[in-house]
C-alpha cells in the first residue's frame, strides 16, 4: 500500500456512517450531506460506507447512483472508501462500476456462509484486477480468511488495509490477531469494532487505528480518544470509551446497524429514514432509550468541542 493512502485512511478515526433513504427508499442527498457535514465538522477525515450503511443489500440498479453521489458528497480533504459484495460475482460487476471514479480504495464486505480461505484470496485477487485499485479487506468472521493468504494478499500489493472487527469476549484475548500482526505490518491494521477494544488492539496488538460507527454522532470526542491513545494517556482514552459505552451497549444488545441509524435521526443529527431490506428499523419501544443515549453522546461531544476548540 502506498505511504499517503496509509496515511490517509489512519490520519483520523474512521468514520462508517449509516446511509439515510427517503420514505420511498431513495437516496436522501441532503440528509447524508448532513451526517458528512457533521463528521467532517468534528476533524473526521475517512469514511467508510459499508455494513452500517447497508451496502449488503443495496440493488445493483443502485448501485451507480450511491457511489456517484458519495464520489462527490465529502470536502476535498476527506477521504471516501465505498464498498462491494459481498457475494463474488456481485464484487465484479462493481468493479465495472467503479473504473468509472476515482476511489482510491474500496473495502470487500466478507461474505459469510459459502466460502473457503482459499477461495476469498483468489476473489479479492480478481475483484482488485477488474477495479484497478487495491482492496480495504474487512475481517469480521473466524474462518473467513486465515492470516497467511493475508500475508500473501498484502506482500503482493493489493491491500490498501484491514479493518478487523472478529468480536471477541476479551478482546486482549485474540490468538487470530496475534497470528495476523505476526504476519502482517500491523501499520496497515485498523480495529474496526469502535471504541470499546480500540484502547487494547492499539495498545496491546499496536494497530493502527480504529473505526467507529458511534463517530457519527460523536466525532470530536472519538477523535480525542484517539490522540489521546497514541499520546498513551490510558486513563483519558478509558475515560472517553466510557462515555460512548452506553449507545454501543444498546447497539450490542439490539443490533448495531439498526441502532446506529436511529439514533443518528434521534439525536436530531440527520434524519436516516427507513433502513432497506432485508433490515428494519428499530420499534417504537426501542427509541426512548436509544435517543437519550445518543442525546447525551452528542451533548458530550459539544463539551469536548467548546473545551478543545482547536
Amino acid at each position: 500500500m502506498a505511504h499517503s493512502l496509509t496515511d490517509r485512511l489512519t490520519g483520523s478515526v474512521v468514520a462508517v456512517p449509516p446511509l439515510a433513504r427517503s420514505r420511498d427508499l431513495t437516496l436522501n442527498e441532503a440528509e447524508n450531506t448532513k451526517l458528512i457535514r457533521h463528521i467532517e465538522a468534528g476533524r473526521i477525515r475517512t469514511l467508510i460506507y459499508g455494513g452500517n450503511a447497508n451496502f449488503y443489500h443495496i440493488a445493483p440498479s443502485e448501485y451507480e447512483q450511491v457511489i456517484g453521489y458519495l464520489a462527490q458528497a465529502a470536502g476535498p480533504d476527506t477521504l471516501v472508501i465505498p464498498s462491494v459484495g459481498p457475494a463474488y460475482g456481485t464484487t465484479l460487476d462493481q468493479a465495472k462500476v467503479l473504473r468509472r471514479y476515482t476511489f482510491q480504495t474500496v473495502m470487500v464486505l466478507p461474505h459469510q456462509g459459502i466460502t473457503t480461505a482459499g477461495g476469498v484470496e483468489t476473489g479479492i485477487k480478481r475483484f482488485v484486477q477488474a477495479a484497478g485499485i487495491p482492496a480495504l479487506l474487512y475481517i469480521k468472521h473466524d474462518r473467513y480468511i486465515e492470516p497467511e493468504n493475508v500475508r500473501r494478499l498484502a506482500d503482493e500489493g493489493l491491500l490498501s488495509g484491514i479493518k478487523y472487527a472478529i468480536v471477541r469476549p476479551d478482546p486482549a484475548k485474540d490468538e487470530y490477531l496475534r497470528r495476523l500482526v505476526q504476519l502482517v505490518d500491523p501499520k496497515i491494521i485498523v480495529s474496526g469494532i469502535g471504541e470499546q477494544p480500540a484502547m487494547v488492539h492499539m495498545r496491546d496488538f499496536h494497530l493502527a487505528g480504529f473505526t467507529s460507527g458511534c463517530i457519527c454522532v460523536a466525532p470530536r470526542l472519538s477523535g480525542s480518544m484517539l490522540d489521546a491513545i497514541r499520546a498513551q494517556d490510558w486513563a483519558k482514552a478509558e475515560s472517553i470509551r466510557q462515555i460512548f459505552k452506553p449507545l454501543e451497549d444498546l447497539r450490542n444488545a439490539i443490533n448495531p446497524i439498526r441502532v446506529l441509524h436511529e439514533a443518528v435521526g434521534l439525536a436530531g443529527i440527520a434524519e436516516t429514514g427507513p433502513l432497506i431490506p432485508l433490515l428494519s428499523n428499530l420499534s417504537e419501544s426501542d427509541h426512548p432509550a436509544v435517543r437519550e443515549a445518543a442525546k447525551e453522546l452528542l451533548q458530550s461531544n459539544k463539551s469536548s468541542a467548546q473545551n478543545n476548540p482547536t
